[in-house]
């Protein structure tokens, strides 16, 4: 999700005696502490013979698939790389801080969004050049996901190329549900009747997430698009918004069939009460496959297909790689791209902890056809929808969507009305994309 670009004064407080202070941006209060990085956080962006090599990327994203690219990179081009890792809050902030500065690292990656958002601003660069280049040999496009191409690019220009494509399932507590006799749900109706039934006994039949992105399956599962560039609303048709809102916090409030969200930026609670044996159902992606795996590997893990109600659909994720413009040596960062995007190391990433890749071919990889989770999430491609694509192109996505989250921690996490919590967010926002 893309927040809201500073104010220079922000920034000025964020870097200066704030950051000192360890103050952390507004929006981001309760992140888990300060970012994670390997070497100084006064690391600049370099090029090859000897010099330092910056990457900005995710914390929970550090790979050993990844780290023999790294290796072989830098043996290659004899550079040391800095490869600092962030949570995406906090990486936001300090690559905004960056291109305030006018410095920036060499690659940085990105939970989605924000390509199109920093190739308006002036702060991506265009990999056309690149991709006239070299894309042939790598297959690009026409070896990834048609839809990762659209969401990458710009006027016509290509400005990120995706690293990871997942969506979002229905993963269950298969011995749970059989206990109960309760049938997989493939509606809203049987999700509900199942999540009442299966609680008890200290254990919610369903569990919600914090993070107001997990509210787009319901959202669009009832027909809802985020923005209709044709009108200008949000949330059309507004009262299918509403009710996928409402059938969210009834849930929680109405029926006690899950429990109220924590408040903070960690996403990974309904995946803890999953593999506690607290909750029975929930919706997620292939990246809590792994903590599942470590931290319950006798749990009879169940993965089914998205829900239907108006429509069976998903909400489609991912991350993508871009060059700032102010990288200072785009050559050899769009040798780091092209390295780290490889099918092979797709498979290598894959093996090693079930990600989900974006190449068509990946998609027929034994690694994916022989392991039935994974085969379940590559299904869901089909009927995943990338919810902000129209959004982004207004270049307002940062703040509609920390308004969003507003939205629905209010209806979620305290009960608000939707109708109500509805009326506030199009007020707010419409005055943001009219601003």
């Amino acid at each position: 999700m893309a927040t809201p670009r500073p104010t220079r004064r922000q920034l000025l407080h964020w870097t200066g005696a704030g950051a000192v202070a360890g103050l952390a941006a507004p929006w981001l209060s309760g992140c888990a502490g300060a970012p994670e990085s390997e070497t100084s956080d006064d690391a600049t962006g370099g090029g090859g013979g000897g010099g330092e090599f910056t990457v900005y990327w995710n914390a929970g994203h550090a790979y050993a698939a990844y780290d023999e690219v790294i290796a072989a990179f830098e043996e290659e081009h004899d550079v040391t790389v800095n490869m600092q890792k962030y949570q995406w809050p906090d990486l936001r902030t300090r690559l905004l801080s960056d291109f305030a500065s006018g410095s920036a690292p060499d690659v940085v990656e990105e939970p989605g969004g924000w390509v199109q958002e920093f190739a308006i601003s002036g702060d991506a660069l265009s990999l056309q050049e690149y991709i006239d280049a070299d894309g042939a040999d790598m297959g690009f496009p026409d070896d990834w996901q048609p839809r990762t191409i659209s969401r990458n690019s710009f006027e016509d220009q290509v400005y990120g190329i995706q690293l990871h494509l997942t969506c979002t399932m229905l993963l269950y507590n298969r011995a749970m549900l059989d206990a109960a006799g309760v049938e997989v749900p493939a509606t809203w109706d049987d999700f509900l009747d199942a999540a009442i039934r299966l609680t008890g006994d200290g254990v919610h039949g369903a569990a919600l997430n914090q993070d107001a992105g997990y509210a787009w399956p319901w959202l669009l599962q009832n027909g809802v698009k985020y923005y209709d560039t044709d009108s200008g609303e949000l949330l059309v048709p507004n009262d299918k918004a509403i009710e996928a809102l409402q059938f969210q916090a009834d849930l929680v409030h109405k029926h006690g069939a899950a429990p109220v969200p924590t408040p903070g930026t960690d996403y990974s609670g309904p995946q803890k009460l999953l593999s506690a044996g607290r909750a029975a159902m929930i919706l997620t992606g292939p990246w809590d496959l792994g903590p599942i795996q470590e931290t319950s590997p006798d749990l009879d893990l169940g993965i089914a297909p998205a829900l239907t109600h108006e429509t069976q659909a998903t909400v489609q994720a991912g991350t993508s790689v871009f060059i700032p413009a102010n990288a200072k040596n785009p050559d050899l960062s769009w040798d780091f791209i092209k390295r780290i995007t490889t099918l092979d190391v797709e498979r290598a990433a894959t093996e090693e902890v079930g990600m989900l890749m974006p190449r068509l071919s990946w998609v027929e990889e034994p690694v994916v056809q022989q392991d039935e989770r994974l085969a379940a999430f590559a299904q869901g491609f089909d009927y995943a929808i990338d919810t902000t694509e129209e959004l982004r192109l207004t270049g307002k996505s940062g703040e509609v969507t920390e308004l969003f989250k507003v939205l629905y921690q209010d209806v979620v996490m305290s009960n608000t009305p939707a109708e109500q919590a509805v009326e506030t967010f199009l007020s707010e926002a419409g005055r943001v994309l009219e601003g």
